[in-house]
Parts: C-alpha cells; structure tokens; sequence
C-alpha cells in the first residue's frame, strides 16, 4: 500500500504545485500567505511503520519546501491532542518544514466535531492576517469548512489511512 500512496500523493502535489507557484507568483503587496496542512498521512508518514521522528511524506514536503522558501507561512491543523504538541513540532522542524504554528486539540477540543475545530483553527490563521491559499489533507475533516483559496485531498483509500 505504501508505494502506491507515495504514487498517489504524487499525483496530487502534481496538481497542486504548480497552482502554488503562480499563486506565490501573484502574491500582492502586503499579502501574508498561508497553506494549511494536516499532519498524519499528510505532511508526516504515520501509518507506514513506527519510528520517531516520522518520516516526512516526500511529495508533500517537496510542495512545502517549495512554498517557505517563498515566504509563505506553513501551519499544521491536527486532530492530534496536545499532551504531543512538543513531539509534534520537533518530528515536523526535524523533517524539513518550518513550522509557523502548529494548532493541536485541547482537552475540551476533543470533545468537538474535528472538521468545525479544524474550520475554526484557519478561521484563527485569517484572523492572524494570513491569506490561506491551499488547505493539503487526506481526510474530508481536514478540508472542509472553507477559509482557503483551494483544497488538495490526498488518499485515504475509504479511511483505511488515519
């Protein structure tokens, strides 16, 4: 399964990076960007085998790469409680993104629907100054709600990846 999620998360950063040069390339003056990333089976590989730091799911980081080298903002949204928010943020900065801000769940958080506190957490980064210009996740939860420009959906295969 790993080497065709690898093929298929290829596939889509195909789609999406070439969206996100010209859109850096339009940046208007002033203008703070922002892409918005999940994190398991997103940004990091989770459910391919257990190591810590977990490797970096290599199209994605390409895209990402590509976007701070730019001056945009990379944020992470995640589902993920915050009792983990420091191994979190050093396995992401360990894996080659920089990390703008990292949003994780609180206790009361993770009682909440996941897709509103995700759509909450871009509503924070707008709030910020930032314009989002891609959300990149693999769960419906990740994208949906609005508050980007555009959304890439990477695979889940029906759920199967968390």
């Amino acid at each position: 399964m790993y080497k065709r999620q690898q093929k298929d998360c290829q596939a889509v950063m195909d789609q999406a990076l070439p969206y996100l040069k010209q859109r850096i390339a339009a940046t208007k003056p002033g203008e703070k960007q922002a892409i918005v990333f999940d994190i398991d089976n997103t940004t990091l590989e989770t459910d391919f085998g257990f190591s810590y730091p977990q490797p970096a799911n290599k199209p994605v980081l390409e895209a990402a790469r590509y976007a701070q080298e730019h001056g945009v903002a990379l944020f992470f949204v995640t589902a993920r409680p915050d009792i983990i928010y420091s191994f979190t943020e050093y396995n992401l900065k360990q894996t080659g993104y920089r990390v703008s801000g990292l949003y994780v769940r609180n206790f009361i958080d993770l009682f909440k629907n996941v897709a509103e506190y995700k759509t909450a957490q871009r509503v924070d980064i707008e709030k910020k100054g930032y314009t989002i210009i891609a959300n990149i996740g693999n769960s419906a939860t990740d994208l949906s709600g609005g508050h980007a420009e555009k959304t890439y959906k990477l695979p889940d295969y029906d759920g199967q990846l968390s």
